[in-house]
């Protein structure tokens, strides 16, 4: 792994509304400097997308939960694209070398993060199947039939249980990694005071952490319904700004963009 950092700190730096627009278009300045290691990133993630959907083609209540569930380790999958964003903000360049040399290292806090994240999907596409198979009134086995008989049922039922119950896992997820996973790549800290500084985060600014969810939602959404091939760009995108919303979010001083 690159050299240490200085000692991590849980304390936050002041955030708006407006932050996360911000971020995106500080993220979107990294792609665009150094596209590459990012539209590769996308492609690997699209790649293994398809792959799913050709796996689970006939069996749609499973690929519901897998894909979502594959979305919540994706940001362990990006690590290299936030040390891209960091050693552009200190005016170094980085590429592909540097990223295949961070995962070479096989930081075993990574490791191990990646692992509770890959759990948490488990548990997710677990859950979601089991909901799906017995609960739906016909067999799921095409997307037709999902938003058929789960989606566009006119009685409130499935679908609303379905999205509360990926919310519900979703939710601590996502604020237990916002700040802790650029922060394992940026300081030689235990994972409990990275996911610390994650949780204060979301404590002291709520409202625009929900609308960075909500945000990186919808850029998901939008990869999605575009068969996937807008993930090759919404991906790294997000990597990037993750990165920028870890420097506002701690004490980390905020990168300065290279033209």
């Amino acid at each position: 792994m690159t050299q240490a950092s200085k000692p991590a700190t849980t304390r936050t730096m002041p955030v708006d509304m407006i932050s996360p627009t911000r971020w995106i278009e500080r993220g979107w300045e990294d792609l665009r400097a150094n596209p590459l290691p990012g539209m590769l990133h996308g492609l690997a993630l699209a790649l293994f997308g398809w792959l799913l959907l050709w796996l689970a083609r006939d069996r749609f209540w499973l690929l519901a939960g897998a894909f979502s569930g594959f979305l919540i380790v994706a940001p362990v999958l990006a690590t290299g694209l936030y040390h891209i964003s960091r050693e552009r903000a200190a005016g170094r360049k980085a590429g592909l070398r540097d990223v295949f040399a961070l995962w070479k290292s096989f930081d075993g806090r990574l490791v191990r993060f990646g692992v509770l994240l890959g759990l948490a999907g488990t548990g997710w596409v677990m859950a979601s199947a089991g909901l799906i198979t017995l609960w739906s009134p016909t067999p799921i086995l095409k997307p037709v039939d999902f938003f058929r008989h789960v989606v566009l049922v006119k009685e409130v039922g499935l679908f609303e249980v379905w999205l509360v119950l990926g919310s519900l896992l979703a939710a601590p997820v996502f604020a237990s990694s916002v700040v802790a996973i650029p922060m394992l790549i940026d300081k030689s800290v235990p994972v409990s005071m990275a996911v610390t500084a994650s949780w204060r985060a979301v404590a002291d600014y709520p409202g625009p952490l929900v609308w960075w969810a909500v945000l990186i939602t919808m850029l998901v959404g939008l990869g999605m319904v575009t068969a996937l091939v807008g993930l090759v760009v919404v991906i790294p995108l997000i990597a990037h700004a993750s990165w920028h919303a870890y420097c506002d979010l701690t004490a980390t001083p905020s990168p300065v963009s290279a033209h």
